[in-house]
């Protein structure tokens, strides 16, 4: 029983994977992406469908929540790019027990608060905006001063030629063991540039973009986006990328090792199994 549980031992090894600022910045934006999901659901209720240009082409939505008569009943439609589809009771439209129904976007569940309130929705969202980029900044000042970013998570040339086979093994849920489990992989480090270079800038460029305020001072971002309507709508895809990104990171830690990967971000530290006769 000795001899087993010695050579379990000898092939784990523990490693310091991130770093306090690391670990730190990465839970204040957990928690502010969070409220800004959640306060930016409740800005979208106001008024659910989003359009392309500078005006509200009520008729014409890239998409929109709304209540449809279809005969004597009234519906909860969502249109999306011109096709329909029934989401009572969910988007759209609900109806109570009693007859009675609200209009409304998306479920008061998933807004923040918790039922119809622009004004703190705003304050909520715009609070936590500013302190997103502010930890945002403080994130990127010392990835790019300690090496974080070139050392971790620029891609290098070897494994974007290999890029198909770390696909394929994902597909399979063959995640690397050994020397290779101690950096990121090609695709995490793709996507977390593509979320940080791309997704992130542009969500808060768009957000800008939609204030009269700095609209007034920088009066390109209009020019740049196609509008504050074009603004808005590219300000909900972005911000669904990030969503959804957040959902497939999510399955990921829990399919390769929930405790071992949340210890990691709690604590610095990461179990690796090495190969056998490694130690």
């Amino acid at each position: 029983m000795g001899t087993e549980t010695d050579a379990s031992i000898s092939r784990q090894e523990v490693i310091y994977r991130h770093s306090g600022a690391v670990r730190v910045t990465h839970w204040v934006n957990v928690f502010c992406l969070l409220v800004l999901l959640m306060s930016g659901l409740q800005i979208f209720n106001a008024h659910p469908a989003l359009y392309i240009g500078s005006k509200s082409t009520f008729d014409d939505p890239v998409m929109a929540m709304r209540p449809m008569r279809h005969g004597e009943e009234i519906m909860g439609i969502t249109t999306l790019l011109g096709w329909n589809f029934d989401t009572t009771g969910v988007f759209g439209l609900v109806v109570a027990p009693d007859g009675d129904y609200e209009i409304r976007g998306f479920p008061w569940t998933v807004t923040l608060p918790g039922y119809r309130d622009l004004a703190m929705g705003r304050r909520w969202h715009f609070f936590f905006a500013w302190l997103f980029v502010i930890n945002g900044l403080a994130y990127l000042i010392y990835s790019f001063a300690s090496g974080h970013i070139a050392r971790d998570l620029a891609p290098k040339g070897r494994e974007l030629r290999h890029i198909g086979s770390s696909i394929w093994e994902h597909i399979r849920l063959r995640f690397p063991h050994g020397e290779e489990a101690k950096r990121y992989n090609v695709l995490q480090k793709l996507a977390y540039l593509f979320v940080v270079v791309l997704l992130l800038p542009l969500m808060l460029a768009t957000g800008l973009t939609m204030s009269p305020g700095m609209d007034a001072a920088f009066p390109f971002l209009l020019d740049v986006f196609g509008g504050r309507q074009s603004a808005r709508t590219i300000h909900f895809i972005t911000s669904s990328a990030i969503v959804l990104f957040v959902i497939v990171h999510l399955v990921m830690v829990l399919i390769s090792g929930v405790w071992n990967n949340l210890r990691s971000m709690v604590t610095g530290r990461y179990v690796i199994k090495l190969p056998e006769g490694q130690s």
